[in-house]
């Protein structure tokens, strides 16, 4: 159980990352009308909440 949550975290963390830089991108982008369908800012909260839960779990059972 404790490699998984590790897992899990760091796949979040990741997700994290991906998820930042695209709206990043989004929010710079030269084309005001393109907007987009993906919610990069709720995907970005979600799994910093799900990185952070996963890690707590990790280091409880450590």
């Amino acid at each position: 159980m404790q490699v998984s949550m590790l897992s899990v975290g760091i796949g979040a963390a990741a997700l994290f990352g991906i998820a930042e830089i695209a709206d990043w991108r989004r929010r710079n982008r030269r084309d005001v009308d393109n907007v987009g369908f993906m919610p990069w800012r709720g995907i970005a909260l979600g799994s910093a909440v799900v990185a952070l839960f996963a890690t707590a779990f990790w280091l409880h059972q450590g």
